[in-house]
């Protein structure tokens, strides 16, 4: 259990620090391990273009 704990306490403190929540400090991380690693991410509003085409 205490990983677990020390693990949130970690993303909440991260997240507070760049005054983000952290939902969107996970995003903002996993953006930055995509774009480092070369994995296209499509934007949302192509993704639901994409869901009205069918």
């Amino acid at each position: 259990m205490t990983v677990s704990r020390t693990a949130t306490l970690n993303l909440r403190i991260a997240a507070q620090r760049d005054h983000r929540s952290i939902a969107n400090l996970i995003e903002v991380l996993i953006r930055k391990h995509c774009e480092a690693n070369s994995i296209s991410i499509p934007e949302q509003h192509a993704l639901f273009a994409e869901a009205d085409d069918e």
